[in-house]
Formats: C-alpha cells, structure tokens, sequence
C-alpha cells in the first residue's frame, strides 16, 4: 500500500470512528430525552454565574483552559480507541469480590486518635476527617456512572456504608462534572440533608437544578477557599476538562481540592493529567500529611488527563505529600488497561523513590500517623 492509501485508509478509519461515537452519543441522548433520563446530563450555566465564569483567568473564547496545552481524545486517536475497546485482552474485571470493608455509623462515632482519618469508599469518594470536621470527596453512591440506570460501567462492589448511614458531612468536594466524579442521586440524596457543596466554577447549575438550594452551594475559582469551622478548603489547579452532553464541552471548570486545618493537611487531586504545577501548589499549601490522588484511567488515546502511575507518584513528591494514597481505581471499567495494573505500578514507583503508600480496601479506616494494619498490603492481586 503506498503512503496516499495508507493515509487515506487512516482518515477513512478515523472518520468512521469519529461518526460511529457521534451516533452513539446522539442515540444515548435520543434515549435519555425519551425514558426521563435528562435531567442527569445537568444544566448549563447562565446569567450571574455565567457572567462569574467570564470573569475567570481560566476561561477562554467560550470554554475553560488548562495551563498548558491539553488535549483529551484525539480525533486521529478514535479508531483506536475503538479497538482497544472492543478487541483489549486485558482482565478488566476482578476474577474474585474486592474485599470491602463493610462500615456502620457507629464507626465513625468516635473521633480519630491523631486527629485526621481517611476511609476510602471506591473510586475517587473518601471520607476525610481532619481537625475534628468531615469532609467527602467526589461521592458516587450509584450502581452505574453513567445518565442511566440500565447501561454504562457497573460498580465492582456495593459501597462500604449505606448513603444514609454516612456521618454528618461538613462539606462534599467535588472535582468536575464527569459522572464518575459528580453523581446526580447521591447528589440528591446529600442535598436533602442539608450537606453543603464546594465546587468549581459552573458545576453549581447542575447542583441546582437537582434541587440542592444554592445556600448550600459555594462555588470557586481556583485560589478561592471557603471555611467549614476552622478547617479551609481551596480550589486548585488541575489539568483536565469538563461536560456530562453531547455538546457543552469545558461549560465548568475542574479542579484539585486542599483541606487545611489547624493540625493537619489534605490534598485531593481530582483527576488531572500531569503538569508542572504539582510543585507549586505543594510549596503554597504544603506540606501534606496525605495526599489523596486519582490512579487509573490512563491510557495512550488520553495522555494529558490522567497520570500513569509514576506520573503519580512524581507528582505526590513534589507537592510534598507524607502518605500517598491512591484513589479512582478498582471500581468501575473506564480504561483500556487491567483492573490492577494501576496497583501494581504505583507500588513499584513508590518502592524505587521510597515513598510511602497504602492501598486500604474499601470501607478501611487509615490514619497516617500510625503504621499500616495487617491487611495485606497486594490484596489486588489476582491467584
């Protein structure tokens, strides 16, 4: 074949993939319009909150930027994208149950000895509690990340605690809208309790129209905090992007979250690819006594939205974090690699660098501080 056809060829690949996603997207909204599903895809941002996100340094001719050049799935990468979809081998699925931890309220009723516990509850949801205030990251409570209930990536597990049981929140920090991160009913279901929110820029039109009250909403840039007695919380930097449509692509900003309290800090990164700010956020806000940061979900077809695993941990040093721990992983089917690998390559990295690292199963409580418990630290691993 000479080099014209094989460019062609290529083209023509890329333009049936790119109008087979198109398609795809179009039935899914067809579909959504047409069982009630809509109301999941969110809201887009207008009148004084739009006028607030023209404002930012962040935004644009008519989208939110990262700080340096990003790009998310390439239109030359969908034919592959394609494949590695449909025709990977690699074992996406736990073979055996993830070993949850299965938590009460009656858990959480005693304060941490040390003052800062986490509990990681799947995917990027954790349960911070820090200087005598609880915060929850990202909280997805639902069987499916996705604008419907029948179809999309499937949970691994059931959650550790039932969404009623949770203690009473401070705050919920959510990163972006992409539903893996923002979930519609578990918003809801937060909401109604009277949880308030921190979000980034625009992600509080969502919030509203799912009937959260916009007292309860408290919307920031990057470098804006808010104050939950004593304990601040700040909008970072990150290296993403945005949008839960067909169209209304980087509509709200996305960001990194850290939780500052009088004895201890947090950082949580949200998702982001990896860039050079990590060391300037850590000389800002750092030291951490934990950074909490998404693994998982990378891939060739999207280099710059998500750190492979020693990405990861380059990135935990530089922010001056103490104990790494791992998030975004071991919950859903969202990548073209295996379920464990993330795992296994941030241990790795993290042995060569001499980082320290815990990989707490679901539902398992971790205080910094202390040593790490007898669990087996390669529950992951497959027999």
């Amino acid at each position: 074949m000479t080099r014209r056809a094989k460019t062609s060829s290529g083209r023509a690949a890329g333009a049936a993939g790119l109008t087979l996603l198109a398609a795809a997207g179009a039935a899914c909204y067809g579909l959504a319009r047409s069982t009630g599903w809509l109301a999941a895809f969110g809201a887009s941002p207008e009148g004084e909150r739009l006028d607030r996100i023209r404002r930012s340094r962040r935004w644009a001719d008519g989208r939110f930027r990262n700080t340096i050049p990003t790009e998310t799935v390439r239109p030359s990468d969908l034919a592959a994208t394609l494949r590695l979809q449909f025709l990977g081998r690699e074992l996406r699925y736990p073979s055996r149950p993830i070993p949850a931890v299965a938590r009460a309220a009656s858990d959480f009723a005693a304060a941490p000895a040390s003052g800062l516990r986490l509990t990681w509850m799947g995917h990027a949801s954790a349960l911070v509690e820090i200087d005598g205030r609880r915060f929850l990251t990202d909280p997805v409570w639902s069987e499916r990340v996705s604008p419907s209930a029948i179809v999309g990536p499937r949970r691994f597990f059931e959650p550790p605690i039932a969404l009623g049981d949770l203690p009473a929140l401070d705050a919920v920090l959510i990163s972006h809208d992409h539903y893996d991160h923002l979930d519609m009913e578990t918003v809801r279901a937060l909401g109604r309790r009277g949880t308030p929110f921190a979000v980034p820029l625009g992600v509080g039109a969502h919030l509203e129209k799912w009937g959260v009250p916009a007292a309860q909403i408290h919307e920031l840039d990057w470098d804006e905090s808010v104050s939950f007695g004593g304990v601040s919380v700040v909008a970072t930097a990150a290296r993403h992007f945005s949008g839960r449509g067909v169209t209304g692509r980087d509509a709200t900003l996305w960001c990194s979250w850290v939780m500052a309290g009088p004895g201890h800090r947090v950082f949580y990164s949200g998702d982001s690819g990896y860039f050079d700010g990590f060391r300037a956020l850590g000389a800002e806000h750092g030291p951490f006594d934990a950074t909490l940061m998404s693994l998982g979900s990378y891939g060739p077809t999207w280099p710059h939205v998500h750190m492979n695993p020693e990405e990861l941990v380059r990135a935990h040093g530089e922010l001056g974090g103490g104990l790494l721990v791992p998030v975004h992983w071991a919950t859903f089917n969202l990548a073209f690699h295996a379920w464990n690998e993330p795992a296994e390559r941030a241990a790795a990295a993290a042995a060569r660098q001499g980082v320290r690292i815990a990989f707490p199963r679901p539902g398992e409580m971790l205080e910094p501080s202390a040593p790490p418990g007898p669990v087996p630290a390669d529950w992951w691993r497959e027999p």
